[in-house]
């Protein structure tokens, strides 16, 4: 049987994929004064933020503190915290990052919604796009698969926020993946939830045993048994001696006061657009949960009385397919901060690069004011002419994709992204043609930080 297209939406610019990034290019785009259409796979908005678990969100600052990326994001969080559902950004206790921005997961999904339908965005989920109609490198539409039959939206203007550069792949535009040589990406990891944990005795026993972790900031200068993140436990890992490559125990507190997420689970060698391999990697990732969970409850203080109270609707993806675009960020742009004339965001974070095939964590610092700027070029395909992407799947290096990955940078190109798409449609040109000086002076107008 052939399943027909039942029906067909018409918009200006249509975005793939509610994550971070596709969020805020929708928020843009439709604030652009766009009409826009936002695609998303599951039922809620918010991707590997809630799908994945992926929690806090770090970072909005460089490693000293400097605030470099605002915006739509900023605005974000600052509507969270008046929802009561993020403390705003906050000191890392253990961690490597000095700024990270806790938030509550379910109090996100409604607000994104909310903030969208104010855009005057259109939302459509539980819709999976799985074919994408091109004429002379155009993209023409897309149509999706849904419970409700096939449907075709047409659009002038498409934005890839899907994460895996879904969109750019079915169009034909070029793509990589991958390190240099094996193309192996950075490990999946299935993050859970822990209620019950005694946050008073896990940070005693951090004050008691201090060489055993990453430990920056002074505990009398945090508020109350707040524990912004964990790194450490070295001698308990090592006794367990557990079949997972990790050199470290990492979670986070929050959002409720008795609750960590932990980040501990590694799955590596598979490839995140493969069903087989995602298949696997669930598998494996939900058998590795129950065995970190053992051990944090049988060798942790503090963790005597804890129990799993939330495992990820998926695997938590770091790197798949990104694009090979009219400039690859490069990691030396990152490691000397360097300046773009054409520059849509800027991130403070260091490149993370979980290693594909070890048990470490490569971390390479960014020299100058601590920032690098992300430039414009880098969200736009080749070929393709009126394609923009946002998010992870932009155009960089193996290495650089381990700063612009995160969820902040993410927000931040999701924005400009968005915001390109509807000078577009404004100006009826194409994407590379949109004047940049008036892009960064929007960008600028509506919080963004380039400068």
């Amino acid at each position: 049987m052939t399943i027909q297209v039942t029906s067909t939406i018409e918009a200006d610019v249509v975005v793939v994929g509610a994550g971070p990034a596709g969020i805020h290019a929708a928020l843009a785009a439709g604030r652009g004064g766009a009409k826009t259409v936002l695609v998303e796979r599951y039922g809620f908005a918010g991707g590997m933020s809630t799908a994945a678990l992926v929690y806090p969100w770090m970072t909005f600052h460089t490693t000293d503190g400097k605030q470099v990326i605002k915006g739509t994001g900023q605005e974000m969080v600052d509507r969270l915290a008046a929802l009561n559902a993020s403390p705003g950004h906050v000191r890392d206790t253990c961690g490597f990052v000095h700024t990270i921005t806790p938030f509550h997961p379910e109090v996100y999904k409604v607000l994104a919604v909310d903030m969208l339908k104010e855009a005057g965005v259109r939302l459509l989920f539980h819709s999976f796009v799985d074919s994408v109609s091109v004429k002379d490198d155009h993209i023409n539409g897309v149509t999706l698969t849904t419970k409700s039959g096939r449907i075709e939206i047409k659009g002038r203007i498409f934005i890839d926020t899907s994460g895996d550069a879904d969109l750019a792949y079915l169009s034909g535009a070029p793509v990589l993946q991958g390190r240099d040589g094996d193309h192996l990406t950075q490990p999946m990891t299935m993050k859970f939830r822990m209620r019950g944990v005694d946050l008073a005795k896990v940070k005693a026993y951090i004050i008691e045993h201090p060489d055993e972790f990453y430990h920056k900031t002074p505990f009398d200068e945090l508020p109350g048994l707040y524990l912004s993140a964990v790194q450490g436990f070295y001698k308990h890992w090592k006794e367990a001696d557990l079949p997972i490559k990790r050199d470290q125990v990492l979670f986070f507190s929050g959002p409720e006061a008795d609750e960590v997420l932990v980040n501990m689970t590694r799955i590596q060698g598979l490839d995140g657009t493969n069903v087989e391999d995602l298949t696997l990697a669930e598998e494996l990732g939900r058998k590795q949960v129950l065995v970190v969970a053992d051990f944090m409850e049988k060798s942790l203080p503090g963790f005597e009385g804890a129990s799993i109270s939330q495992v990820g609707a998926q695997i938590g993806i770091r790197e798949s397919r990104r694009i090979e675009g009219q400039y690859i960020l490069a990691m030396q742009d990152v490691v000397e901060g360097k300046r773009f004339e054409d520059v849509i965001a800027r991130s403070g974070y260091p490149i993370d690069v979980h290693a594909p095939s070890g048990n470490n964590v490569v971390v390479s610092w960014i020299e100058g004011d601590g920032a690098y700027d992300i430039p414009y070029r880098c969200l736009l395909p080749q070929k393709i002419d009126n394609l923009i992407m946002g998010g992870r799947c932009i155009s960089t290096s193996h290495e650089a994709l381990g700063t612009t990955r995160l969820s902040p940078s993410c927000m931040a190109t999701g924005q400009a992204a968005g915001t390109a798409a509807a000078l577009a449609v404004k100006h009826n040109t194409s994407p590379q043609k949109v004047s940049i000086h008036e892009l960064q002076e929007l960008l600028r107008q509506n919080g963004a930080l380039l400068d």
